[in-house]
């Protein structure tokens, strides 16, 4: 018997998780907004999100949680991390014992720190808690390039069954016991493609972002392993593989935000013309807690929160990296 999924979020990626899935197992899309909905099942398409992309015309699309939870085998949450604890409660009254949920959201909640599958555990107590995480862009995805992705999750057997759910065609899915490495990968790299991208925006050569990336990769790794991360974790899809997608696609909004930042846009004006939320500009200041919860330093997401949320300008990050003394390649900064 299919599996059948619910996805919550009718943005990009929630819109593109439910077309995966919808080729292997029953799916329905809840959207927020009753248009989007009644346009995912009217014209199979998602213009808001996903302009100029058709979507198969076996998806089905919800303005109801209830009716997209009350019936699920398996739900996953694609909803931005400010409003996935509501989210999670909205669906609790609905979902059947024991179904597991997946989060597709790479961000941290505010003020508790917590991982999204925290979250999950919390408020939604006894159902298995997993991640869909990975260099995934969207509309790459939807164009037909081959792309993998990971299932973080604890529970070896379910994450397994997953697989034949989210796989499809060029679209391949791994497995990851490490949770923990899987969410904290996913939530750093939206800080350093912030970074990234204010390099590009003031136009700073090749050999910078290498950099710049590369030591955000150290510094992500050093922060996921502190929270009992596996180190492997950090150079595989959701480390590494997602870093580099985030940091260098034109398509990444916190790559955009960062871009913008550079070429001195402010950020009130930048945020207020995308449609769809960029999570490290919240996440940089979590980031930072985080590092001082575990007592690493986190040079590069100060910088991107001082940018961000202090005043400070790109030019004055990029020189406050460069301030900071060299050492050994395995120590911090």
């Amino acid at each position: 018997m299919k599996l059948r999924v619910g996805v919550l979020g009718g943005g990009s990626w929630g819109t593109t998780v439910g077309a995966l899935a919808s080729r292997n197992a029953p799916t329905i899309v809840w959207a927020r907004r009753p248009e989007v909905a009644d346009e995912i099942n009217r014209a199979h398409t998602n213009q808001t999100y996903l302009p100029g992309f058709t979507l198969p015309k076996n998806l089905r699309a919800t303005d109801s949680i209830e009716e997209a939870v009350r019936d699920a085998d398996v739900v996953v949450i694609g909803v931005p991390s400010h409003g996935f604890r509501t989210c999670c409660e909205a669906v609790a009254p609905h979902i059947r014992p024991w179904v597991p949920v997946l989060s597709l959201s790479k961000g941290l909640e505010q003020g508790s720190l917590l991982r999204m599958t925290e979250v999950i555990e919390q408020a939604l107590p006894g159902h298995p808690a997993g991640v869909l995480t990975g260099p995934n862009l969207a509309k790459e995805i939807l164009s037909g390039f081959a792309a993998a992705s990971v299932i973080g999750m604890r529970e070896t057997s379910i994450a397994s069954e997953l697989q034949d759910v989210f796989r499809s065609g060029l679209f391949r899915v791994y497995t990851n016991r490490d949770v923990i490495g899987c969410e904290i990968g996913g939530a750093l790299k939206n800080v350093i493609a912030i970074a990234a991208g204010m390099g590009v925006g003031m136009g700073v050569g090749q050999n910078t972002l290498a950099a710049v990336i590369t030591r955000g990769l150290a510094e992500l790794s050093r922060l996921g392993v502190a929270m009992g991360g596996k180190p492997e974790t950090f150079s595989g899809l959701a480390g590494m593989g997602d870093l580099l997608a985030t940091c260098t696609s034109p398509q990444s909004r916190n790559r955009h935000v960062g871009e913008q930042l550079g070429k001195g846009r402010k950020l009130d004006e930048i945020v207020a013309e995308m449609n769809e939320v960029a999570e490290g500009v919240k996440s940089c200041r979590s980031v930072i807690q985080l590092g001082n919860r575990h007592g690493v330093a986190m040079p590069i997401a100060e910088e991107v929160y001082r940018v961000v949320h202090e005043g400070s300008t790109p030019a004055e990050a990029y020189r406050g990296l460069i301030r900071t003394a060299a050492r050994s390649e395995q120590e911090p900064g």
